[in-house]
């Protein structure tokens, strides 16, 4: 049987899908004297698999970021724990909140994010997830058959607690704090085990003030190149960011490799921000709004609640069914007012914005083994999700006459068959072949739009192999080919017009395209991986990505205001390099002290055909991510730190818009303190650099010259420190 499958069906509690396993069966069997003979049988096999790294080992390639590398650096969101991670780049968002996450480079919908297995849902703020409440973090550089393969770049499946151990009480109190930043952090994890029923609950509360000044500029030229429009701009902000996880999960155990999970996720958080809006103009016609105040409050819900069943039968064979429901919420309110020069009110509008999201999911799966180190598996995922969204604007000083008000109602049905085989060739050669059909519906409506239809179906065939090469211990190749693909998202979709106030080249509305068609990508990667000591690693790999029916945004005037619309058009190519390694010095250097090192590199080009170079590069591509840490164990003492470079440059967007990305440098450091068993105490550095938030976007047209629009979001060194009692 194939190792990770041979994993899944001994030890189902650390199992990607349906976590209850043969473990939690074992106490109830134990007066019986067969089972006692099956337990010592199971001990022995997973000591010969206490060796097994997925890393190494699985012939899907495959990086694991287990829960002590998560918790390392006492973060207070999973953001800043994927940013250290090989591979992965995190772009942090303006206001120091939120991120937009890539591989290869790309993000934007080409890498994908799961949750459990599972899409996260629309608007979950991934900054509102704790690091305390992750078990493990896998990242998958190719694509697999059983997950969706809308995976272009690759997939980040972020597995929540799911282990139950005998008894577990352990609290962790932070407190953070930065030149504009400071808040607290407490975290509360139980675990229990009572018979047959075991059951555990990761709470997770966080609280972040902040308060800074940010900066930029307004550039305008004539087509002759003469400046025509000069203005400096200044934004002020003040808010809290608050949030609460709570993940409970219950375990039955009804008999031997019988069991039936529950497993639930909610997040509740609340985002407040005062943020004023100045501009200055020096050359050229001043803003609408020259002095806009926002006053925002911001609100959002969300459960997701799974039953799993998992049953072993006497003839090999193992079916997972799941069956699940999510429900969301958000409400926004924002009060916006602007006043001319002379005092007198130029804007005064409320706008509540409201969302609900719902949906019903089922997910199933079976696998046989056919024979020793051949396993055949199918299944099924499915669900539907509805979406109601209101807009309602009262303006005091405009008055009627203009369509203020908007709802919309969506409807997406998915529906996806997978079928994957994998087996051990030889001892030294494995492939998994998978195949998956993929099949999306979307209808949306509202009043300001009439009803808009989009389907795509996408057939994905898969291959992966691993070889490990004979007479060379250690040394080992792989290769993958995939067809992936985009699916243009719901707001992509939606013809609904998003406007914005102070409309300009730079400050665009926006509005969907119902005939968008998902991008479509045939990949290949190889890799050459050698592990030459124990926990030494040296991996290099190469893909590319050949996308068609490439989506890109158009800009244009339509008389009144600009719009961006996003459409279609021709192909794009896209191309990366990754060197990774790590290893302790001890590998190196004999007698050396407890030192660990580990280095990657990155490299990205990517083409779109249908834009002019140079620097045409796919989704703002990042070219270059360079990643360095290293990890110092004494005594009662452990220490460490990483550094993250990410190369910027210039970008050309589409034919019109250009952007230029700022490179960045972040340093991380942490030192951990261990009293006893049951005492420690964690301080943390990030961003010891100081490094701010740029960015510069312009947009030009041979007839009306170019505009350039420049920002700097000044991001302080933030400090926190943790103390973690087990109790």
């Amino acid at each position: 049987m194939h190792l990770p499958f041979r994993l899944t069906l001994l030890a189902a509690a650390v199992s990607l899908h349906l976590p209850a396993g043969a473990q939690d069966a074992q106490p109830v069997k134990q007066p019986d004297p067969k089972p006692i003979e099956k337990k010592i049988e199971q001990v022995e096999i997973k000591g010969t698999a206490s060796s097994y790294d997925p890393r190494r080992d699985d012939t899907a390639t495959k990086i694991v970021v287990s829960s002590e590398e998560i918790t390392k650096y006492g973060d207070t969101n999973v953001l800043d724990v994927l940013k250290r991670v090989p591979g992965i780049t995190v772009n942090t968002g303006a206001n120091g909140r939120g991120g937009e996450i890539r591989m290869r480079g790309l993000g934007a919908g080409y890498t994908q994010i799961l949750v459990n297995g599972e899409r996260a849902p629309a608007g979950f703020s991934m900054d509102a997830l704790a690091p305390d409440s992750i078990e493990r973090i896998e990242v998958l550089r190719a694509a697999s058959a059983e997950f969706s393969t809308q995976s272009v770049a690759g997939t980040i499946n972020i597995i929540l607690k799911r282990s139950v151990k005998n008894r577990l009480r352990e609290l962790k109190v932070a407190a953070g704090a930065a030149s504009n930043a400071y808040g607290p952090n407490v975290n509360l994890q139980l675990s229990d085990r009572i018979d047959t029923f075991s059951y555990s609950l990761s709470a997770n509360a966080a609280q972040d003030r902040f308060e800074f000044d940010s900066w930029g500029q307004e550039r305008g030229t004539a087509p002759g190149g003469q400046p025509k429009l000069l203005r400096n701009l200044a934004l002020e902000q003040k808010g809290k960011f608050t949030f609460l996880n709570l993940s409970p999960r219950l375990n039955w155990t009804l008999g031997q490799d019988n069991t039936i999970t529950s497993q639930t996720f909610i997040n509740a958080n609340r985002f407040d921000n005062r943020f004023r809006e100045l501009s200055t103009t020096v050359l050229g016609a001043p803003q609408p709004y020259a002095d806009l105040l926002n006053e925002v409050e911001n609100e959002g819900n969300y459960l997701r609640s799974d039953l799993s069943w998992a049953r072993k039968f006497a003839d090999g064979g193992k079916l997972d069914l799941k069956v699940g429901i999510n429900a969301g919420s958000s409400e926004s309110v924002t009060e916006r007012s602007a006043d001319a020069a002379n005092g007198v009110p130029v804007l005064r509008s409320d706008i509540l914005i409201k969302g609900r999201e719902r949906g019903l999911n089922s997910t199933g799966k079976y696998a046989k083994t056919i024979e020793k180190g051949h396993t055949f598996a199918f299944g099924w995922d499915g669900g539907v999700d509805t979406r109601d969204d209101l807009r309602d604007e009262t303006d005091r000083l405009r008055g009627p006459g203009r369509e203020l008000d908007q709802d919309a109602k969506a409807r997406v049905k998915r529906l996806a068959v997978f079928a994957q085989d994998e087996w051990n060739i030889t001892p030294a050669w494995s492939m998994y072949l998978g195949a998956r059909w993929e099949g999306i519906r979307t209808r949306a409506e509202g009043n300001t739009f009439g009803a808009a239809e989009a389907s795509s179906n996408v057939w994905s065939p898969i291959m992966q192999t691993l070889y490990k090469i004979p007479g060379r211990k250690g040394d080992q190749l792989r290769l993958a080919l995939t067809r992936t693909y985009k699916a243009p998202g719901l707001q992509s979709l939606s013809p609904r017009r998003i406007t914005s106030e102070n409309n300009s080249p730079t400050v665009l509305d926006f509005q969907g395209n119902p005939n968008l068609k998902p991008e479509l990508a045939f990949g290949i990667d190889a890799a050459y991986e050698h592990y030459w000591a124990e926990s030494a690693l040296l991996s290099i790999s190469a893909s590319q990505r050949k996308i068609s029916d490439f989506t890109r945004t158009l800009v244009y005037f339509d008389g009144a205001r600009w719009v961006a619309t996003p459409s279609n058009q021709d192909s794009a190519v896209t191309r990366s390099l990754e060197i990774e390694t790590k290893f302790p010095l001890k590998a190196v250097m004999e007698n050396a002290p407890a030192v660990d090192l580990r280095a990657s590199v990155n490299r990205n080009w990517s083409r779109v055909e249908s834009v002019p170079g140079p620097y045409n590069r796919l989704d703002q591509q990042t070219p270059l991510t360079v990643n360095l840490g290293v990890d110092y164990k004494v005594g009662q003492l452990s220490t460490g730190g990483s550094f993250a470079f990410r190369r910027g440059g210039p970008a050309r967007v589409s034919v019109n818009q250009r952007a230029y990305i700022w490179p960045r440098r972040e340093l991380d450091l942490y030192a951990l303190w261990k009293f006893d068993v049951q005492r420690q105490l964690r301080f943390a550095v990030s961003n010891a650099t100081s490094q701010d938030f740029q960015n510069e976007t312009t947009y030009e047209d041979p007839d009306t010259g170019s505009q350039t629009r420049s920002f700097t979001f000044p991001q302080g060194v933030r400090y926190r420190l943790t103390y973690e009692l087990k109790f």
